[in-house]
């Protein structure tokens, strides 16, 4: 079938539909065309039903259709329950393929309040390569978790199942290409019509990677991120990927890793390899620093090793890294527009006065610029390494009743990608009036706070300073702190823990909150997990809490369990007034489980069997200082475990009482 043909069947069959309201559900008629398979499933096990209408009593919560067909549902709202796949198959010999990706929403109206999901499957014979081009619209790869903006969301898969990458329109992306067989799909919400649109296909080059994918970079200043395949999870065991950049004459390129895991290797190493016309490879490890490409076209090939993934904990390998490209010479313009970024300051800052690199912002040349409404800028010859891009933002009130009457989220600024640097800190003053409190909480799960023995992991860092410039922690996602509390001016920055760019995909990373005062200077509000034991330190540490200031976690227990507290790191300083008090009290008693002061030897282990705040103060200090790391692990209580013990001996005793009986009432039976 010729391409021509294949796009005029497409068109046809994508679906022509009637529909019309009964009593209780919808019937539709669906008509494909020979060559496409429509897959109507439902997201449940039980519930609504699609059938055959010319086969009553035939109704399953999924129907396969070749052909035109009439269906209906026996639930009012079939949308909500069931999703809609349309898949095309596509097949490539070694001189053309069967036909192109073609979208259109022709005829398919009625299916607009169904999830969609478009699948073309992709097959050339083996050694070949199929080819996808995307020069017309261009595509950016995204993060997983992301959405597109016009909610068409392109995925890419190759041989085995493996992701090659999430995508969205309007990119640098400008063709794939995959070895031996794969898919390529696009999912469009209900609500959503479908773009027009085609892409290409054809026999592809030779390669000897699991994906080859070009980009194609413009004039001026630009800058795309890539992720390895499967990322978040690891990259497939011992196998190749290629990225082939296209980089315009007089433009300089620089690669950046962002975050990177690597795996525990039993044969080989990770690697990474540069090529460019002209000159030798060059490959270094994923640690090493990143070579600059200063001239032409360049492939930079991912190389992954036999991974040991017996040893629990291996994180496999996953890479996600900036290409930024910039011209060696002319101006390059850049539209910054600060006005809908949630009150943020942009700040650039020239780093390197010696360097050829200037910046304008307005027509007017800066050593630094500061941006915060609607500038026009401009940069020549500014690589990453000669700018900083800082962000800043002061939320304040001088009475509680002027306070935002809703949770401020911090939110980090969409920068465009003509900046030079990517956004290496972001940084939010807040200023609460002076009986009130700040309260902190992450809209993305508990916080943990980085600390010998429990480091954190993830790409940002999240640094929690008072106004004087005290340091009351460092945190970071996964942990068990559910609020933070703080009854003073304080300010939270954001950084990457590798010292780059600051990932956008943590575009959201606290919700701030002006309450009514607080009794003590900090509380952490603490959930904990069975078993999983949580550090927790007082604030400033290492270098101790501030005299006089007093910290409070509430510890929340479930019921039936106990919560083993241990002192892991205690500092005690000499005071010149007042003492050091470490205290449990639980949660409804007016009396306390246990105090101590600094003159006092503390005990190594204490058990509560209910909510408790866990409090801590500090005196004026004569030398020395007053730092604290406590450990809480919930557990089941002991006196509980013995009884769990026993009844579980007990059912084995009675299970294997039955089991002879059993095999003796058998044996007699067959005797007789």
């Amino acid at each position: 079938m010729s391409p021509s043909t294949f796009g005029v069947c497409l068109h046809i069959f994508l679906l022509t539909s009637i529909v019309f309201t009964v009593s209780d559900g919808q019937k539709r008629t669906i008509t494909a065309d020979t060559s496409t398979t429509i897959n109507i499933s439902s997201t449940q096990t039980k519930g609504c039903k699609v059938c055959k209408v010319r086969l009553p009593g035939r109704c399953s919560t999924s129907l396969l259709l070749k052909e035109t067909t009439t269906v209906e549902f026996d639930c009012p709202r079939p949308q909500d329950v069931f999703r809609v796949e349309i898949v095309r198959n596509i097949d490539c010999n070694i001189k053309s393929c069967s036909g192109h990706i073609i979208q259109t929403d022709s005829g398919s109206q009625s299916l607009l309040d169904f999830n969609r999901k478009f699948i073309w499957n992709l097959k050339a014979s083996a050694p070949e390569v199929f080819k996808i081009d995307f020069t017309k619209t261009g595509l950016r790869q995204i993060n997983p978790s992301e959405i597109c903006p016009d909610r068409h969301t392109y995925t890419l898969q190759a041989t085995g199942n493996v992701a090659v990458g999430k995508y969205c329109r309007s990119g640098i992306i400008t063709s794939a290409q995959i070895l031996n067989s794969g898919s390529f799909s696009l999912d469009i919400p209900a609500g959503h019509k479908l773009q027009n649109g085609q892409f290409d296909v054809s026999v592809g080059e030779e390669i000897k990677s699991l994906a080859k994918i070009t980009l194609t970079f413009p004039d001026g200043s630009s800058s795309t991120e890539l992720l390895s395949p499967n990322y978040p999870n690891s990259f497939p065991d011992d196998d190749v990927m290629e990225w082939y950049f296209l980089v315009p004459d007089k433009h300089k390129t620089f690669v950046q890793f962002l975050n990177l895991t690597q795996p525990h290797c039993l044969k080989k190493e990770t690697a990474v390899e540069y090529r460019s016309k002209g000159r030798a490879v060059s490959v270094f490890s994923l640690m090493d620093p990143q070579p600059d490409q200063n001239w032409g076209n360049f492939s930079l090939t991912l190389r992954n090793c036999a991974m040991d993934k017996r040893r629990s904990g291996s994180p496999g390998l996953s890479v996600n890294l900036r290409v930024t490209a910039s011209s060696t010479s002319l101006p390059v313009s850049c539209k910054v527009d600060m006005r809908e970024s949630e009150g943020l300051t942009l700040h650039i800052e020239k780093l390197r006065p010696g360097s050829e690199c200037k910046m304008k912002i307005n027509s007017v040349t800066k050593e630094n610029i500061t941006v915060s409404s609607d500038s026009d800028l401009s940069f020549q010859d500014c690589s990453p390494e000669d700018v900083k891009v800082t962000a800043q933002r002061v939320i304040a009130c001088s009475q509680l009743k002027d306070c935002p009457k809703t949770s401020v989220p911090l939110l980090l600024p969409v920068l465009p990608s003509c900046l030079p640097s990517p956004l290496s800190v972001a940084t939010w003053t807040l200023r609460p009036p002076q009986h009130g409190t700040v309260e902190l909480a992450s809209p993305t799960g508990p916080l943990k706070q980085s600390l010998p023995g429990q480091l954190c992991n993830d790409s940002i860092n999240i640094k929690l300073v008072e106004g004087n410039g005290s340091t009351i922690g460092d945190f970071c996602s996964q942990g068990s702190i559910e609020k933070v509390q703080i009854h003073t001016n304080m300010s939270v920055t954001v950084s990457s823990t590798e010292g780059k760019a600051v990932r956008t995909c943590y575009k959201h990373v606290l919700n701030a909150t002006f309450k009514e005062e607080i009794s003590e200077t900090y509380i952490f509000t603490v959930s904990l997990k069975k078993d999983i034991p949580v550090l927790l330190a007082t604030p400033g540490w290492p270098t101790g809490m501030k005299g006089y200031s007093t910290v409070s976690w509430l510890v929340f227990v479930p019921p039936n369990m106990e919560a083993h507290l241990m002192f892991a790191n205690l500092s005690q300083p000499k005071c010149s007034n007042h003492h050091t008090d470490i205290s449990v009290q639980r949660v409804g008693r007016s009396t306390l489980d246990y105090s101590r002061r600094e003159d006092e030897q503390a005990n190594s282990e204490l058990t509560i069997f209910d909510s408790f705040y866990l409090n801590m103060s500090n005196c004026k200090i004569e030398r020395g200082h007053f730092s604290v790391i406590s450990k809480i692990t919930l557990q089941l209580p002991k006196t509980l475990l013995p009884i769990i013990l026993s009844v579980a001996a007990a059912l084995l005793v009675i299970f294997v009482i039955v089991v002879v009986v059993v095999c003796v009432v058998k044996k007699r039976r067959r005797k007789s």
